[in-house]
Order: C-alpha cells, then structure tokens, then sequence
C-alpha cells in the first residue's frame, strides 16, 4: 500500500499500475539548474538541503502537473561520486544526508495531493571504475538506508548502463521489502558492455523488480523502438512486469546508435533548448507509449512540469481524471477563445493544428541535426 492523505490509506504503485496509466514527475536536476541551482556538471542533488524551496516548489509543479508519484530528490547522491565531485572543497554532503533530506520533502509534497513517493537509487562510481562488487554493494546500501529509515513507497533503481550493476542495485533494494522498479539508459545497441537490449530486458525481470524499462540519453522515438523490443523479448519468455519509460526532453536521432546518446551531441548539456520537445509532442508520445504496453509514463533530463501536465491531459480518460491545472490549462486550452487576437481563438481546442504542426526553429541557417562526436574518443573515464 502507498502512504496516508489526512488519514486515508493511497493506493501503492502496484495498485496503481493495475488500474491504468500512472504518471511520474520529471527532470530535477537539469532543471534546477538551469534556476539557478544546481552545477551543471556534476548533476549532484546539494539543493535539497542549500536551496530546499526551490526543490520543495519544483516538485510542487510536478503534482500541480498531474504527477502520481514523486521521486526523492537525490539523483547521483552516491558516496564515491559525492567525495569525487566535492573532492578539496570545504563543504561535503554525505549520501545520507542528501538523501534523508530528499524523502522529507518528497513525502511533504507528496502528502499535499494524491501523489507516492519513490526513493531512487542511481549507480556508482565503485562499480564503474573498479567492478568493485562489494565496494558497490556498500554504495548502494548507504543510498538506500534512508529510503528504508523514512517508509518510501517503492524504490527505483535508474540511469543504469550496465545490466549487471542493475541486477546488484536490485538485489540490495530487496532488503527495503518495497516494490522495485529498474530501468537502465541503453538505445539499440544494449548495455556498455554489448549486452542486448532484448537480455537486458529479461534479466532485469528475473531479479524480480515489478517494474522494468528505460530512462535518459535516447530521444522519444528511440525509446519508444526500444522499448517495444524489450516486450517482445518478456513476451517470449513469459515475463510479465509493468513497463516503465522516463522520456528524455530533447529529440536527437543523430545519436541513436551511439553509447552515449545525447551526450555525445556538441550542445550539451548546456544549449540544448532547440531540440525541446513540444508538448504536443509530448502528447503523441504519451499516447504512443500507452498503446506499447508502456504503464508508468514519466520524465527524466528536459522534461519540465509542462511535458508533465501534457502526459496527465492525454491520458486523463485512462486515467479517470484531470490534472489539477485543468481549470488554468485544458489541453489545447479553450481559454484561447477569450484571446484578442483572431488567431489564436481559431487554434483553441483545434486538435487538427496542433498535431499536424511542424514547428520551426527560427534558426534560417541552422541544420536540422549536428555532427556528433560519433568515435566518443574524449576521456570517458570518470563518466557514469
């Protein structure tokens, strides 16, 4: 079962998931930095206790948005990566600390609406270094101890590039006795160590989690190919969890046959706003993955509380209600109505419009792709 709203018991994520579509939130640390605080860089998750506000109004927007659940705040809050990322520097947050921090106020929020709260577990640097099995073990039992301390409702294992620290991080969160989910950042060329796409699949659903499927780096399309190759293989093997996407924000076909994904594109991480997914988009691709046998539809990197709200509206009839910005922004707004200007009234609730759109840049010169560093021969070997 979930958590409690003024006394009444919430349905847990299983539950959830049996019923319909569930929303999640999106990206917390690309956004809060492009507020203002956050380090672009090391992505690590110190504004949960530097700047709580601003964590605590973000993730506001993600319930006002529609969101069913929202994620601890503490995306790379690892030992290993926070001693590597604060290495010399006076002050030095600990996993517990931040993480601690980050389910008091996913839990605050949370409690406002209808919303559960997932604590989530992100890889380490023991593993990707060192293969360090048992060091990797401890990483992770000091991110999750907090989750277990504060009564999360299920516990994610995310941005996984190897299947085989998965299956570790899965392991340790059994000892939470909380529904799993696992998803890792592979396109269709499979893990970082060549394992497929259609093994990851099944060996993720074999260590149990409920919950499997992918996050980050690919653009929707990708992941939408992807994903349906991952239910093809449970298929064949007879495994049935709930799948599971967190879209990335950003379109980027040029590097689908790249490990690194967007990263690899010469915009990022910080010029990549014209390659933004409209919310129309948004709203194809919510559709797209609903009718994939895609049931928990969420963001990660790019996607802000608008792509959120757009996922909400377009599964609102599944879903059986409405995000609560309904009364400000129904779905291609009727509101357009009351505008001034001529063209805009004709495009209020005009569906036809807005999906056969194709929305330009403004940039007359630019390509519609970049060049990619395809050979990824810059120094990879503090990346996770």
């Amino acid at each position: 079962m979930g958590g409690q709203e003024n006394g009444h018991v919430k349905d847990g994520i299983l539950e959830r998931l049996a019923k319909g579509p569930v929303i999640g939130d999106g990206s917390m640390c690309m956004t809060l930095e492009k507020r203002g605080y956050c380090r672009a860089g090391p992505w690590t998750p110190e504004a949960v206790l530097m700047y709580p506000d601003a964590v605590r109004q973000l993730l506001r927007e993600y319930l006002r948005a529609g969101s069913d659940v929202l994620q601890t705040p503490c995306f790379y809050s690892s030992d290993g990566l926070l001693e590597s990322r604060f290495k010399g520097k006076k002050t030095q947050f600990t996993s517990y600390d931040l993480n601690q921090a980050a389910c008091k106020m996913a839990r605050e929020v949370a409690d406002e609406g209808d919303a559960i709260v997932c604590g989530s577990l992100s890889p380490v640097l023991s593993y990707f270094k060192n293969k360090d099995m048992e060091g990797a073990r401890k990483e992770f039992e000091n991110q999750l101890q907090p989750f277990i301390d504060n009564n999360v409702d299920f516990v994610l294992a995310e941005f996984f590039a190897h299947v085989e620290e998965i299956e570790l991080c899965v392991e340790v969160i059994k000892r939470a006795n909380k529904p799993i989910a696992a998803t890792m950042r592979i396109g269709p060329m499979g893990d970082s160590n060549g394992v497929s796409v259609e093994e990851c699949a099944v060996r993720m659903a074999r260590t149990g989690a409920e919950i499997i499927g992918i996050n980050c780096l690919y653009d929707i399309h990708t992941q939408l190919k992807v994903i349906k190759r991952m239910k093809a293989a449970l298929d064949k093997e007879g495994l049935k969890p709930y799948l599971m996407i967190q879209a990335l924000g950003w379109l980027c076909p040029e590097v689908e046959n790249n490990l690194t994904g967007y990263l690899a594109l010469p915009e990022a991480p910080l010029d990549l706003d014209s390659r933004c997914l409209t919310r129309t988009e948004v709203h194809k691709f919510a559709r797209d993955a609903w009718e994939a046998g895609v049931h928990y539809i969420g963001g990660c990197c790019g996607i802000e509380p608008h792509a959120i709200r757009a996922m909400s509206q377009e599964l609102a009839e599944e879903r059986g209600r409405s995000p609560p910005t309904e009364d400000m922004t129904p779905a291609f707004s009727k509101y357009l109505r009351e505008s001034m200007i001529s063209y805009n009234r004709f495009k209020a609730d005009n569906k036809d419009h807005w999906f056969n759109l194709r929305p330009g840049t403004g940039r007359l010169k630019n390509p519609a792709t970049s060049d990619v560093y395809e050979d990824c021969s810059f120094d990879m070997s503090e990346d996770l």
